[in-house]
């Protein structure tokens, strides 16, 4: 019986009077000149800069800086970059990126 129920659900997505569990798939030509690409990535949420007044670094408890062509939250001071995932910032330290700052480069080298 549950699988008749399951298979019905399934088979009419947008049916009159049934109810569907996934949302109804175009197929590939309806996408194309709906202007929907197959590899163009989801647009991802802009980060909201208001967000900066509040936010620190977990590490130094500093201001952070947002770098948008990266699409991530800096810190000058320790050289450590936080990622921003889907417009929410990922603040955990085992996440965050070393950067190189640019004016240690060349005192490393001499």
């Amino acid at each position: 019986m549950l699988r008749r129920v399951a298979s019905r659900l399934l088979t009419a997505p947008g049916a009159p009077g049934r109810y569907a569990l996934f949302p109804p798939v175009l197929p590939a030509a309806a996408r194309r000149l709906s202007g929907l690409e197959d590899d163009a990535p989801p647009p991802t949420p802009p980060f909201d800069a208001s967000l900066l007044d509040v936010l620190v670094c977990p590490l130094s408890k500093k201001t952070l800086r947002y770098e948008a062509s990266t699409n991530e939250l800096i810190n000058e001071e320790l050289g450590i970059a936080y990622p921003v995932l889907d417009g929410v910032p990922n603040m955990i330290p085992q996440d965050a990126r070393l950067i190189q700052k640019d004016r240690d480069a060349p005192e490393q080298q001499q």
